[in-house]
């Protein structure tokens, strides 16, 4: 019969990784469950670096628009990735998996460990682009429409989870081991070890099984059969004209812009409460662990009732809703200094769950509507999206940038001022710091230690003649006669002078008042010392910017919360583009339609295997 004259068409071997049938439930799950894992530990190589972006500025002299700038460059090539991996309907998915978690492993552990810049992010970003086109097409590969919103729900889990890997581990190990490489060589670690993970066993299906659309599993016999009589080059002919529709472009653009919550929270968010609520690093990261927590559990509340329902457009809607509220709320917590580490939960949580419903469901709603144009080119229109969202997110970046200035002077200049004014500069001694902290907190104390020592040279420099145990003795009791003889020795011999003009010199030192040798004795050293003066300018050069910046930036970055306001907004409209149902009722009459169909076909399948 024809349906045994062709036979699948499958590549074997670490190059082809096909399967010739489709799997039953347990391996494809096994499947499932390791292109999910991959996702978490890409994401995970890819956040790392916002859960150390203070340090990292400090440490590397890193300001915060060249930080942004990397994400810039990372995010452009990102595009340029997506729309190569768009080639994966043609050459496949899991090799692009499994050898770019090792290449992404190892630039983690042995090039941004030790890096001295982070120009080695953009190639991470590359291949973050390839694999955000990959991954999703291979859970799409392995799950029927009827349960895609459950199945997309746990790949979304992968930015998700990969963001909470990162302010999980950062919170709890940053104390312990505060060194910004630590971070990269756990992450290089997880990455090297996933990638092993994935090379033993992530197998994906022969173009001619996933070049089909399957509603449900009771269709494995019928795809399995139809395979036979489809060639995958036909399939693929005019893929990308095919994915250059509307429906496919709209959706794209909207979803992307209603991420940019998402992206800035991935990356600036411990730079975001740094600057404006002084968080520590490890404190902003446990506060980001509710906003991925959230996310994770609602993604996965998303994807079973979206199933259950067999409808995707209501979840986007109130999803897109509830994060646009909350966003409305940060906004405008964002210029008040005192709202605390709780009411911050409180709103982080709408923002978190509503965008997680939004999402898991679109991108249900997404791949249906690439299915419904050609389901051989499912790659070609995840590539479409990519490409949107880094270009879409290389454009907010930019825009970010000219928003937020007042952010890059605290994140460059904020914390080196911050750390000489409280005597903490790394470069100094704890007593030329305790000088610099002094000046800081009192700047008239050098003026007034200049002018002692200008006014009082002469002085000064006799007390410099007598010994620190002669001055004690006579601080303790100026009447003590033996101490008075032991200082007019000191004085004669110090300048050669006769011990009648020595004692003379002792007695105008004793005029001076008290206070002021004090001071000069405490400061005058450190004041003379080029390290001191050079960090005395730095401040006196710098702080009044800061002090300005840290006045502003509440403002410029409440600007941006309203701009991503206003892009959740514009998401809402695009949802009547993608296909599928409004009714669950209805939705739920399509499928029992397209069940008496499939039984239809079966049987007719039947007949013809028993002949």
């Amino acid at each position: 019969m024809t349906i045994e004259a062709t036979r699948i068409q499958a590549r074997r071997g670490i190059w082809g990784r096909q399967l010739d049938h489709y799997p039953s439930t347990g391996p494809r799950t096994a499947y499932l469950a390791i292109v999910v894992l991959a996702t978490i530990t890409l994401y995970y190589e890819l956040y790392v670096q916002g859960s150390v972006a203070t340090a990292l500025a400090a440490n590397l002299h890193m300001t915060l628009v060249y930080l942004i700038s990397i994400s810039i460059v990372g995010n452009g090539v990102g595009a340029l990735a997506s729309v190569v991996a768009g080639l994966a309907d043609r050459w496949g998915r899991s090799n692009l998996v499994v050898y770019g978690l090792a290449v992404t492993g190892a630039l983690v552990l042995f090039g941004l460990a030790n890096a001295t810049d982070l120009s080695l992010f953009a190639v991470v970003s590359f291949v973050e682009g390839m694999i955000l086109v990959a991954t999703p097409a291979l859970i799409r590969d392995f799950s029927p429409q009827l349960g895609r919103a459950s199945a997309m729900c746990f790949w979304t889990m992968g930015p998700v989870l990969g963001s909470l890997v990162v302010s999980e581990v950062a919170s709890h190990t940053l104390d312990t081991h505060p060194d910004w490489q630590y971070q990269f060589r756990i992450c290089g670690i997880v990455g090297i070890a996933m990638a092993v993970v994935a090379f033993v066993g992530l197998r994906e299906l022969a173009p001619q099984l996933r070049d089909q659309l399957m509603v449900s599993l009771r269709e494995k016999a019928l795809i399995e059969a139809n395979a036979r009589g489809i060639d995958p080059d036909e399939a693929l002919s005019g893929h990308w004209r095919q994915m250059l529709r509307r429906d496919i472009i709209g959706p794209a653009v909207a979803i992307s812009v209603f991420l940019l919550f998402y992206y800035i929270a991935a990356g600036l968010f411990v730079v975001y409460y740094a600057t404006n609520f002084g968080y520590t690093e490890a404190r902003a990261n446990a506060l980001s662990n509710w906003y991925w927590g959230v996310n994770a559990l609602a993604l996965l509340a998303a994807g079973l009732l979206s199933d259950w329902l067999k409808v995707r457009k209501p979840f986007m809607i109130l999803g897109g809703v509830a994060s646009a509220i909350g966003v409305a709320f940060f906004a405008i917590a964002t210029t008040h200094p005192t709202t605390g580490y709780y009411a911050f939960v409180g709103i982080l949580i709408p923002i978190s769950a509503g965008g997680a419903f939004a999402f898991a469901a679109w991108m249900a709603a997404f791949t249906e509507t690439v299915e419904k144009h050609n389901p051989a080119a499912t790659a070609t229109g995840l590539a479409v999206w990519g490409a949107t969202l880094r270009t879409v997110v290389v454009v907010a970046l930019l825009l970010l940038i000219a928003v937020i200035p007042a952010a890059s002077n605290l994140v460059g200049q904020g914390t080196q001022v911050a750390a000489a004014a409280a005597g903490q500069a790394p470069g100094l001694t704890a007593s030329e710091n305790a000088t610099v902290k002094a000046v800081t907190a009192d700047p008239t104390i050098a003026t007034r230690v200049q002018a002692i020592a200008t006014q009082d040279a002469a002085q000064l420099a006799t007390a410099q003649a007598i010994d620190a145990s002669t001055q004690a003795a006579l601080q303790a009791n100026p009447s003590d006669t033996a101490a008075l003889t032991t200082a007019v020795t000191e004085i004669a011999t110090k300048f050669s002078i006769p011990a009648t003009e020595a004692a003379a010199r002792l007695q105008a030192l004793a005029a001076v008042p008290a206070s002021d040798l004090a001071l000069v004795a405490t400061y005058g050293p450190g004041l003379q010392d080029p390290k001191v003066v050079a960090e005395l300018k730095y401040l006196q050069a710098n702080a009044p910017a800061v002090e300005q910046a840290a006045k502003q930036s509440p403002i410029q970055w409440q600007r941006w919360w309203w701009i991503c306001f206003a892009a959740q907004l514009f998401f809402l409209p695009f949802t009547w583009l993608l296909t599928g149902r409004w009714s669950p009722k209805k939705a739920a009459q399509d499928a029992r339609e397209h069940a008496a169909k499939v039984d239809e076909q079966l049987a007719a399948l039947s007949a013809v295997t028993a002949e």
